[in-house]
C-alpha cells in the first residue's frame, strides 16, 4: 500500500488517493478507514478455508464426452488398459498412443464409463471410480480449466468465489489428499503439461491420451500403442454406421463375407482402402447413410476425387474431425522442422508395405532424414524399425493428394516429392536383374515401384520413370512372371514416348 498526505487547500479531484484492498472470509468484514481510502470488500464462503481433506465427492461426480453406441471390437486393448490402470500401489498413469483418428479418445471414454457405472469390461472386473473426470489437455491453460472445472463440482459455492488458478490448484491438492478417482487427460501434446500434476498425486488413476508416442516413460507411465481395427471390426464399424436399421443377423452375414445386404456391396474393399481406421470409417460410413450410396459406390468416388471426401462430412457431423483435418494439425506440430513433412510426402508415393531405410540413403542431410524419420515416428504417422519404414495407407493417400487450403499438401511440394521418390528407387536398384543374390532387394523394392506407378498421372512421367518400370519389367521376366512383365514394358515406352518423343534414339535401350 502506498499513500500520501492531501493539502486540505487542494482540489478534490488532484487528491492523491489511496486503494487499499482486502479479502475476508466467513462472517469476517473490511471496514473503510478514512476517506480518502478505497476498499474492495471480497467475502469467500467458508468452505474455501475447509481442508480437502475434508471434502467428500458427490456421489458419481462423472464428466465425460458424450458417449457413441457405434462401439466394436477392442477387447484386448480393454483388457490391457485395465490391467495397467489396476495396477495399484501408487498413483497409475497409462499413457495411450495412436495415429490421428485410430479412436484413442473412443477407447478412453468407454473404459471411463465402465469405470463410472461399475459395468464389467471384457474379461475384467467390475469397479466403480469415483470422481471420473474428463479433461481435454490440449495445452497448460486446457488443463488448468479443466482441474477448475473438478474443484468446482466437488465444492459448487467456490465456483465464483475463487480464481481459475486457485481451483484448479485445490483440485490438485484434493486429488493427492483421496484415492478411488480417475482422470482421463485427452489429447496431450506435451508430457511436460501434465508433470506437475503427477508430482503432486500419490494414488488413483491416470489415463493419458495422445498422437505422440515419446516422452511418457520419463513419467513412469504404461505406454500403449493402439493400432487400427481389425477387418472384420471395420466392416462391423461401416456397417452399423450405412444402415443402422440392420438387423443382428445382417451384420454377421456382412462379417461373414456371404450373403451381403443390400446397400453393403464394396464394404471390405472400402475399409482396406481406408485402412481400416476408425476414423476414416465413421466418416464414410455416415456419408453412406446420408446419401443412400453403396460401399463400392463411395470407393469410386473416393479414387476419382480424393482430395473432397477426405475432407467430406455428412450433415451433422465436425467439419473440423476429418481425416485430411486431423493429421493437419499434428503436422502443424513439426512445422519447425521441415524435412519431416517433406519426407511424409515422398514415403506418400510407395506402397504400404515396409520401405528399406537404405532407399533413403539417396536424400542429401542424413542426419536430418533420421531426426525426421524419428519425429514421424513420434507421433504414430509412420511406423519405424531398425531396418524399414512403413507408412499408413491413409496417410499416404492423403499426403500425395494436394489441397490449397493445407499449407502441408501444396500441388509444387507434392510434384517434387513424387520426382524424388522416383529418382530414389532408380538408384536404389540392383544392378543386375539376373544375379539371385540381388533378388531380396529387387522384391523390396517391387511393392513401391508398383505403387508409384500407380498412384502416378501419365502426365507425371520422367525419363526416370520408363527407367524404372522397365528395369521391373526386366526383373518380372526374369521371375517368369511373363504377364506383368508384358505390362511394365507397355508402360515404360509410353512414359519415354511421352517424355522424349516417338523418335528418339534412347528408345532402343528400351524393348
Amino acid at each position: 500500500m502506498t499513500s500520501s498526505r492531501a493539502r486540505p487547500d487542494e482540489p478534490e479531484h488532484q487528491r492523491p488517493q489511496i486503494r487499499m484492498e482486502a479479502t475476508a472470509s466467513g462472517h469476517a468484514r473490511v471496514y473503510q478507514a478514512g476517506r480518502d481510502q478505497f476498499i474492495n470488500e471480497m467475502v469467500l464462503p467458508e468452505a474455501a478455508l475447509r481442508p480437502v481433506t475434508e471434502v467428500a465427492a458427490p456421489l458419481r461426480l462423472v464428466n465425460l464426452p458424450r458417449q457413441r453406441r457405434m462401439f466394436v471390437g477392442r477387447n484386448d486393448e480393454l483388457t490391457r488398459l485395465e490391467a495397467a490402470l489396476r495396477s495399484g500401489g501408487e498413483v497409475v498413469v497409462a499413457a495411450l498412443h495412436g495415429l490421428g483418428g485410430v479412436g484413442k479418445s473412443t477407447l478412453a471414454a468407454h473404459y471411463a464409463l465402465a469405470q463410472a457405472t461399475g459395468r464389467q469390461l471384457a474379461g475384467g472386473e467390475a469397479g466403480r471410480l469415483n470422481p471420473v473426470w474428463w479433461i481435454t489437455a490440449d495445452s497448460g491453460q486446457a488443463m488448468e480449466a479443466g482441474l477448475a472445472g473438478l474443484a468446482a463440482a466437488l465444492q459448487p459455492e467456490l465456483a465464483t468465489a475463487l480464481p481459475l488458478e486457485t481451483l484448479a490448484e485445490r483440485a490438485t491438492a484434493w486429488l493427492a489428499a483421496h484415492d478411488g478417482w480417475l482422470l482421463v487427460l485427452d489429447n496431450v501434446v506435451d508430457p511436460a503439461d501434465v508433470r506437475p500434476l503427477l508430482e503432486r498425486t500419490l494414488t488413483g488413476q491416470i489415463l493419458v491420451t495422445s498422437r505422440l508416442g515419446e516422452g511418457w516413460h520419463h513419467l513412469d507411465a504404461h505406454v500403449l500403442h493402439l493400432d487400427v481395427l481389425g477387418e472384420r471390426e471395420a466392416i462391423e464399424l461401416l456397417a452399423r454406421l450405412a444402415t443402422p436399421g440392420l438387423s443382428p443377423a445382417a451384420v454377421q452375414a456382412a462379417l461373414d463375407g456371404q450373403d451381403l445386404p443390400e446397400g453393403l456391396d464394396g464394404a471390405a474393399e472400402l475399409v482396406r482402402e481406408l485402412g481400416h481406421l476408425p476414423l476414416a470409417i465413421e466418416q464414410a460410413g455416415a456419408y453412406l447413410h446420408q446419401t443412400r450410396l453403396t460401399p463400392r459406390a463411395h470407393l469410386n468416388l473416393l479414387r476419382e476425387q480424393p482430395a473432397v471426401m477426405y475432407d467430406r462430412t455428412a450433415r451433422g457431423a465436425d467439419a473440423e474431425r476429418t481425416i485430411a483435418r486431423i493429421w493437419r494439425l499434428t503436422l502443424d506440430q513439426l512445422t519447425g522442422f521441415p524435412p519431416a513433412g517433406q519426407l511424409l510426402r515422398i514415403l506418400a508415393w510407395y506402397g504400404a508395405e515396409p520401405v528399406p531405410r537404405t532407399l533413403l540413403d539417396g536424400l542429401d542431410a542424413h542426419t536430418e532424414v533420421q531426426h525426421a524419420l524419428g519425429e514421424l515416428a513420434a507421433y504414430n504417422m509412420i511406423t519405424l524399425s531398425v531396418e524399414t519404414v512403413t507408412g499408413h495407407r491413409l496417410v499416404q493417400a492423403v499426403a500425395r493428394t494436394p489441397d490449397p487450403e493445407d499449407p502441408h499438401r501444396q500441388a509444387v511440394a507434392i510434384d517434387t516429392a513424387r520426382d524424388q521418390a522416383t529418382s530414389l528407387l532408380y538408384d536404389a536398384l540392383p544392378q543386375s536383374a539376373d544375379d539371385p543374390i540381388s533378388w531380396p532387394t529387387w522384391r523390396a523394392l517391387l511393392p513401391h515401384i508398383t505403387a508409384l506407378t500407380d498412384h502416378a498421372s501419365p502426365d507425371t512421367a520422367t525419363v526416370n520413370t520408363a527407367l524404372l518400370i522397365n528395369q521391373a519389367g526386366l526383373f518380372l521376366h526374369n521371375q517368369g512372371a511373363s504377364g506383368r512383365a508384358i505390362t511394365c514394358f507397355e508402360q515404360a515406352r509410353k512414359a519415354s514416348e511421352r517424355v522424349l518423343g516417338a523418335d528418339h534414339p534412347r528408345h532402343a535401350g528400351l524393348p
